[in-house]
């Protein structure tokens, strides 16, 4: 009979540290520059001393960066809590968080450091994809179980452990939640969309333009503008008919419309003359229409019925608006 051998479904201890390293490679990334730390150095003399001391865990001293207070915690043979063991971990801690008010967060993107002494530059080590940390009043420290290994720390060729001192480095970045924000709406036919504009004494009218009371649509205020022989007065015969945006005020205010502008039909109410037009409204584009709305000789065709005991009702209305609050 054939041997029969026991079914192990466990890999190999070297498969799992290898499968380990590969995810820990995965999250961190880590470069080098010359370019030193933003906000803190920690430079440890007699490193093996520390060590020897049997510490778990070395705090650093304070640092204030971007408004609030920190440290850096140091396990000089790993965190073994957090499978750390045979490297370096090292963390972002904040600190004096007594005063903030409950619930309080602070988000952050921070990196560490260690100096190479050989190549004179820092090794730089930061979460893949510039992650940003959320830190709490329950957790209150972010960092690297696996900063470095203690086989490459302690390699004299890295340059890292140097007569037996070494340089830790800190900058961090608060991303703070205090950002404007701005909600775009887009509303099809609008509520109150109509604005009526009867103009008695047409032919008597002596003004290049004239301007509507003021309609509100939304949140916006309008009038309706008419020059009553053309924005070129007289020269092209013609009405010019246009919307007129009333808060555009300040450079960050624009409004989209799409709208109509019509003359209306007085004697059949059905063959009103009318034109679409759509525009950003802005403090430098505040008025926009047609400049050649319809012939004068057209508007004054009694036929038509637009022009009827010298007085003409125009109308403007909105079809979409935007609002922003």
């Amino acid at each position: 009979m054939g041997e029969t051998k026991p079914i192990n479904d466990q890999k190999p201890k070297s498969e799992v540290i290898e499968e380990t390293k590969l995810i820990d490679d995965l999250t961190i990334k880590r470069t080098k520059r010359h370019f030193r730390p933003a906000h803190y150095l920690l430079k440890i003399q007699s490193y093996s001393l520390l060590c020897d001391t049997g510490v778990e865990k070395y705090d650093s001293g304070v640092f204030e960066a971007s408004g609030h207070k920190w440290r850096l915690s140091i396990y000089p043979k790993g965190n073994e809590k957090m499978n750390g063991s045979g490297h370096i971990s090292i963390y972002l801690a904040i600190v004096d968080t007594e005063k903030y008010t409950l619930g309080w967060e602070i988000y952050v993107s921070f990196k560490l450091f260690l100096f190479d002494q050989i190549q004179d530059k820092f090794l730089t080590i930061q979460d893949v994809d510039g992650v940003i940390r959320r830190f709490h009043d329950i957790k209150t420290e972010w960092g690297f179980h696996k900063f470095l290994s203690l086989k490459s720390f302690e390699d004299l060729s890295q340059g890292y452990l140097v007569n037996d001192c070494c340089v830790f480095g800190a900058e961090l970045f608060v991303h703070e939640r205090n950002a404007k924000r701005e909600f775009l709406t887009m509303i099809k036919e609008p509520l109150n969309r109509t604005m009526p504009w009867k103009i008695e004494n047409f032919s008597s009218l002596d003004k290049v333009t004239y301007y509507s009371k003021i309609f509100q649509v939304g949140d916006v205020r309008w009038k309706l503008l008419v020059y009553p022989k053309g924005i070129y007065n007289g020269e092209s015969k013609v009405i010019s008919l246009f919307l007129f945006c009333c808060d555009c005020i300040l450079p960050e205010h624009k409004f989209f419309a799409e709208f109509k502008m019509r003359i209306k039909d007085q004697v059949n109410n059905e063959n009103h003359v009318e034109k679409t037009e759509k525009h950003w409204f802005t403090t430098s584009s505040n008025e926009w229409g047609f400049s050649h709305f319809m012939p004068l000789k057209d508007l004054q065709d009694v036929s038509k019925g637009l022009l009827m005991n010298d007085a003409l009702i125009l109308e403007a209305e909105i079809i979409v608006i935007s609002t922003v609050k």
